[in-house]
């Protein structure tokens, strides 16, 4: 076990504080959480910066399974999940992950981003950074570093998805 759900709570805490400081308050804010569970993480971010500034910020879902790199050898998931953005132009939106991990998925959400406005800025929240970086691309806030192997890999569980808060080394990559 990586993370407990306490220490989950507490990194989604940290997170959201972190945030917070980096724009300065929740004004002009835009959450968008990566199907499917860069959502759930989205939305608990935007409740925790709703019990520290009163404010709620959007919260938007964003698919990004059309704009990855990696579709011949993946192939395309036989659902692909709707993205519904808040207004992003001249905002400062933050793109919520589950992992970091070789970064193409961040590449990805840019990509798709990008096709529904122009923001301000764009940060990177992710709830694990594992390394293995197959592209320049850094995480803005993050919950937990955790070096892994390539044959590992990084289980998050969530309550909304999973029935359970947990973050979990798979030491056997799962295929």
């Amino acid at each position: 076990e990586i993370l407990s759900a306490d220490e989950l709570r507490r990194a989604i805490t940290r997170i959201a504080h972190q945030i917070l400081e980096a724009n300065k308050g929740a004004a002009g804010l835009v959450l968008a959480g990566v199907q499917s569970r860069g959502v759930h993480l989205a939305r608990r971010l935007a409740e925790v910066i709703q019990s520290v500034e009163g404010v709620r910020p959007p919260v938007g879902t964003l698919d990004v399974s059309l704009h990855r790199d990696d579709l011949a050898l993946r192939g395309v998931r036989p659902v692909v999940r709707p993205t519904e953005l808040p207004a992003i132009d001249e905002r400062t939106v933050v793109l919520v992950d589950d992992v970091l991990y070789t970064g193409r998925t961040a590449r990805a959400a840019l990509d798709a981003l990008m096709d529904y406005g122009r923001p301000r800025r764009v940060l990177l929240a992710v709830l694990v950074d594992r390394g293995h970086r197959e592209l320049p691309i850094r995480a803005d806030f993050v919950g937990k570093n955790v070096p892994t192997s390539a044959a590992e890999d990084v289980a998050v569980r969530l309550n909304e998805q999973d029935g359970v808060d947990e973050v979990a080394l798979v030491r056997e990559r799962v295929p």
